[in-house]
């Protein structure tokens, strides 16, 4: 019998999460360390998921498999393939950079972390089910928490009103989608939630077109699509900074990637009919949030904005439903998730020292902060997709897919790649470059240690896929044949 990874890496957060409430509120360092050490696990078990992942063999592995409800046909399937493997990791990296981030929260951070890892355990669970109850079961465990952990440790002016507009879109978003599941479920007849067999069921088209639009556009919603993108900007803002992280790192993923994996995988003929509806939209997000983004004063609310427009490359991507696009927006997302959880940690630690996030009222930063001035510097090439970075390894493939289906929608979106290197080279010059505000020049100090260490890690594996593409792109490319077979290879 193998070794259970998958269930440890889904069900050990939330079970530390128990433990960290369990520890006295007066000893917040065992409770920091604690955090820290199921972060490290999950970071290693994750490692551990993406690189023990066979290419020759293929398919799903590390499968697990136990029937929980027979009579109900919910079983507990997990698995990974190459499509999902990178977001196991993607998660792992994010939960471990974010705890590092928030090692200074002194505002009850062991019910902080403890919310936190309830995500955590729900976020990777939505990355590996493979059945479609379990799949709806741990997206509400994802989704609830961020109420909470933005309601009370966000941004005191809007925190409340953000978390219940985030609440609102995602739960109104997910019993969408939940309706167009059970009418998958019924319409089988397999009294089965597997989504494998739902796969290989050959739904009538006509059941495909009526019913795709609820599926994929209600997981969408958590993905950011327009024009239900603006619950995100406002809960990034208000988030705490490993929240940010999480949800602009993890979460939207969470969305993009079950819209593909329920609604592409499981109604093919309905991805073909909404084909030119979904780039359409995709190809809005991709321009109007680079050019939102471009005229933001407040520091968090551009990267908010930017997040918006490169999830909608990930769109743009899946639109195609050719093997250049799918691979591209595959590897968008977990080279996006680094980058924006990046980005959400310098806003955090410049924020936290000057305590604003105008643009304008800031500047000179990179004296003190050299560390923070360099990492964004270098999140931001990978932003505008520049060669030997991730950015490009993924953006490339996608325009590739794009021109092949629509040419003139490829021009289009490409002009988001202009308007964020301004956006970029603006805040770049703004926060980090010329003259220091007086107020800021005696008591602006350098980043710790721990705040290094997350900025190294997330920076090196941005380097690391640019310089060499093969250690993901070959893996994703594989998880892409699978969904290219169930769509006639379009």
């Amino acid at each position: 019998m193998q070794f259970p990874i998958l269930s440890v890496i889904v069900l050990a957060p939330i079970l530390i999460g128990m433990v960290i409430l369990l520890i006295p509120k007066e000893r917040k360092n065992e409770v920091r360390v604690t955090a820290l050490a199921a972060a490290t696990l999950a970071l290693l078990l994750s490692a551990w998921v993406y690189f023990g992942y066979s290419q020759e063999i293929g398919g799903y592995q590390f499968e697990e498999q136990y029937n929980w409800l027979p009579r109900l046909g919910i079983t507990y399937h997990v698995a990974v393939d190459g499509m999902n493997a990178p977001l196991v990791l993607l998660t792992g990296v994010v939960m471990f950079t974010g705890v590092l981030i928030s090692w200074g929260l002194d505002d009850r951070p062991r019910e902080f972390f403890a919310f936190l890892f309830i995500l955590a355990s729900g976020v990777f669970g939505v990355f590996v089910a493979q059945d479609l109850f379990m799949l709806f079961f741990f997206y509400e465990i994802a989704v609830f928490p961020m109420f909470l952990l933005i309601a009370i440790w966000g941004w005191i002016k809007t925190r409340e009103y953000a978390a219940m507009k985030l609440t609102l879109y995602l739960f109104i978003g997910s019993v969408v989608s939940l309706v167009g599941g059970l009418a998958m479920y019924f319409e089988t007849g397999l009294r089965t939630f597997s989504m494998i067999d739902m796969a290989r069921f050959n739904f009538p088209t006509d059941f495909q077109v009526f019913w795709f639009p609820f599926v994929f556009f209600g997981f969408a919603v958590l993905g950011g699509i327009f024009p239900f993108h603006n619950w995100s900007p406002d809960g990034h803002v208000a988030a705490p900074t490993a929240v940010s992280m999480f949800h602009a790192g993890v979460l939207m993923k969470l969305g993009a990637f079950a819209a593909l994996r329920v609604g592409i995988m499981l109604l093919p003929e309905g991805a073909k009919f909404w084909q030119p509806l979904i780039m359409g939209l995709a190809t809005v997000n991709v321009v109007y949030g680079a050019f939102i983004a471009m005229v933001q004063t407040d520091f968090k609310y551009v990267i908010g904005f930017s997040s918006v427009s490169h999830m909608g490359l990930v769109m743009l991507g899946f639109s195609t439903l050719t093997p250049e696009g799918l691979t591209g927006a595959g590897i968008q997302m977990f080279s996006h998730g680094v980058m924006t959880a990046l980005f959400f940690a310098v806003v955090g630690m410049v924020y936290d020292r000057a305590h604003t996030r105008e643009i304008n009222e800031l500047g000179g930063f990179s004296k003190k902060m050299p560390w923070v001035a360099v990492a964004f510097i270098i999140g931001g090439l990978v932003s505008m997709g520049m060669p030997g970075l991730s950015g490009f390894v993924a953006e490339f493939p996608i325009f590739m897919g794009v021109w092949k289906v629509a040419p003139i929608v490829a021009i289009v979106a490409a002009i988001s790649i202009v308007i964020t290197a301004a956006y970029i080279i603006r805040i770049i010059g703004k926060v980090f470059f010329g003259a220091m505000p007086e107020q800021f020049e005696h008591h602006i100090g350098d980043v710790t240690v721990l705040d290094k260490v997350a900025l190294v890690l997330l920076c090196v594996i941005m380097v690391a896929i640019g310089v060499y593409p093969m250690i993901m792109s070959p893996l994703v490319a594989s998880g892409v044949e699978r969904i290219l077979s169930l769509v006639g290879g379009a």
